[in-house]
């Protein structure tokens, strides 16, 4: 399935990952719950345009008088221009200051007084602003957000103390976490030209010199109703939800200076890379391996599904080719476990991680996960390996469906990096149609090593570079 890295305003990190949920459990929460629709109903979600160009979806659910209510915007770090990394996630956090009718804070205090939940996450591709609220404040909150699409006022001073929180948040989760940030090194090692090799909450030196004209510049550039998508789920009708939509955001006039920066493609990958990262604060030494793939958006028909249940069957969870082999039958390792990421709009990334088990080398540990791909690689995939992983796969898309914030988001995200709605709700359609072949066939293809980053991380004191201009890091805050 996607899974997700993105930032969230209040220092929140988060990357999705969906946990096993057998199908037989699964079945009894579907029945339990009749109102919601089965993953393989007729389409639920409804798509319209407005005048001013925004995209609106709305996905009915009657279960409950509470609505989830997003907003999505076509730009996230890798439409930054070149210098100004993490303006992205920077102007999310400014969101929340003040506009033309409400004060700094007020946004989510309001939201709060109403008995409601709001927060915003930043992605490569995207950034989005949601507030979860009782049907008969709906309204309310679409004024909110329709206000802050065009009317924010980015005083000087905010813009420092702002800044001050992203350095901090920066220095919690990715300074003090050496995994953080060898997996960091890794993604700038992986893409050679494209932006998604720049963190997405910025480089440190970029970050200390973010401004108030590149907030300006970056907000005027993108936020507008035709670069925007809104996402209602819940308790209403198409009927209502459009009505509203035209009330409330129609009003706002496009901008016709709306345009993406061109991103860089990337060049034919020839070469291997590694990157060795020793940190005395790491504990055990970690195995991490990305392989370039292709996205849900940019795959062959049936491709980037192959990949998400061929990297399932091969390394995640307790049943997976690698754990079987490495930590159950060889006990090399004390643990392992890997994804697919085909979120993105441009690429996606195959990832793998193992923990050596005591005494183990991570030569060794290598090797030993590199003979278990070249047998997939070579042999495939028995048939019962992709039945129970499909399956499983299938019983989380049903699970899943019982959130209106969990629909939301699988909408609102698929539209905003160029799938359609069809495809979206067709997922569990086209899961079923895969066949040993297929994921054979991806499996020859997935794990070139010529396009791959491998890493490793030594618990081992490293040297201050000189020149370095980082800043070092800082204890995190209590409290």
């Amino acid at each position: 399935m996607h899974r997700l890295s993105q930032d969230f305003k209040g220092s929140t990190v988060w990357s999705t990952n969906w946990a096993t949920i057998w199908v037989l459990t699964v079945m009894t929460l579907a029945s339990a719950a009749g109102a919601i629709a089965p993953a393989h109903a007729e389409t639920r979600a409804t798509l319209f345009k407005l005048d001013n160009g925004m995209r609106a979806v709305v996905i009915p659910d009657h279960r409950a008088p509470v609505v989830t209510h997003m907003v999505w915007y076509d730009a996230g770090a890798a439409d930054e221009p070149a210098g100004v990394s993490g303006i992205a996630h920077f102007l999310e956090h400014l969101m929340f200051k003040a506009t033309e009718t409400m004060a700094s804070g007020e946004f989510s205090k309001r939201v709060a007084k109403m008995g409601g939940q709001d927060n915003a996450f930043t992605g490569q591709d995207m950034t989005a602003y949601f507030q979860r609220i009782a049907k008969d404040r709906l309204p309310v909150v679409m004024k909110m957000e329709a206000e802050r699409m065009t009317k924010l006022k980015l005083e000087p001073k905010e813009i420092r103390t702002e800044r001050d929180v992203i350095l901090e948040e920066r220095r919690t989760r990715t300074e003090n976490n050496p995994t953080a940030l060898m997996r960091e090194q890794m993604d700038a090692a992986l893409y050679l030209a494209h932006p998604y090799g720049t963190p997405v909450i910025g480089w440190m030196n970029e970050m200390q010199k973010l401004s108030h004209d590149d907030a300006v510049t970056f907000y005027k550039r993108f936020y507008a109703p035709n670069n925007a998508i809104l996402v209602v789920s819940g308790d209403v009708t198409v009927e209502e939800v459009k009505r509203l939509a035209k009330e409330i955001y129609g009003p706002i006039p496009a901008n016709d200076n709306v345009k993406r920066y061109e991103r860089p493609r990337e060049p034919v990958q020839r070469a291997a890379r590694r990157v060795i990262y020793r940190d005395e604060r790491a504990g055990k030494p970690i195995f991490q391996r990305y392989y370039l793939a292709p996205s849900y958006t940019t795959a062959k028909p049936g491709q980037a599904e192959s990949l998400d249940v061929l990297v399932k069957i091969v390394a995640y969870g307790a049943t997976s080719r690698l754990y079987r082999e490495l930590v159950v039958k060889q006990k090399l390792a004390s643990s392992v476990s890997g994804w697919y990421d085909g979120s993105g709009r441009d690429y996606g990334k195959i990832a793998i991680a193992a923990v050596p088990a005591d005494g183990v080398s991570l030569e060794k540990l290598e090797a030993a996960i590199d003979a278990v791909i070249a047998d997939v690689a070579t042999n495939g995939v028995t048939q019962a390996e992709l039945d129970r992983a499909r399956n499983v796969y299938i019983a989380d898309y049903t699970y899943e469906s019982d959130s209106q914030s969990t629909l939301a988001r699988r909408y609102g995200y698929g539209l905003i990096v160029g799938q359609t709605i069809e495809q979206i709700e067709g997922w569990p359609k086209a899961l079923e149609k895969l066949t040993v072949a297929d994921l054979k066939a991806a499996a020859a293809g997935a794990f070139d090593i010529r396009r791959s980053v491998t890493g490793t991380l030594l618990p081992e004191p490293s040297k201050p570079h000189a020149g370095a201009t980082d800043a070092p890091a800082k204890p995190a805050k209590q409290g």
